[in-house]
């Protein structure tokens, strides 16, 4: 199964990806970077920014920066220690052996579904906490 993360809510789109994968399924997730976490902006970003800086470079926990690896992380948290989260794969954005016309519509809560509208991407959460794209140097 191939899923687009564009504009959807990332802690809902993490639950439906964790179900499936439970399922036994393999889930491929693109366009990782543009996923919208809901909540204040600056709150959102400190609250990442927080997670990533905490513990130490020796002994963790380790938080990524790369807006993939944060989905990745988030989709593993929900999972039971029983299950492998190798069947779940990140990217951000299609790789060359995904066609853009084997992606099924996932039923999640978009971020301009939000009462608020107050929500903010997952690509600008990791530049926050200091993830620099490549080709950005």
């Amino acid at each position: 199964m191939i899923v687009d993360a564009e504009d959807k809510v990332l802690g809902r789109l993490a639950t439906d990806i964790a179900r499936k994968v439970k399922d036994g399924e393999e889930v491929k997730v693109v366009n990782s970077e543009k996923a919208v976490i809901s909540g204040d902006e600056e709150e959102v970003k400190d609250n990442y920014k927080n997670k990533y800086e905490r513990g130490s470079r020796d002994f963790g926990p380790y938080y990524p920066k790369r807006p993939d690896k944060i989905l990745k992380r988030t989709v593993r948290n929900m999972l039971p220690d029983s299950k492998d989260d190798s069947q779940v794969k990140t990217y951000l954005s299609y790789p060359r052996d995904i066609d853009p016309e084997d992606v099924e519509e996932v039923d999640v809560k978009e971020g301009d579904d939000l009462k608020m509208r107050n929500y903010v991407k997952l690509g600008e959460v990791s530049r926050y906490v200091g993830w620099t794209p490549r080709g950005e140097n």
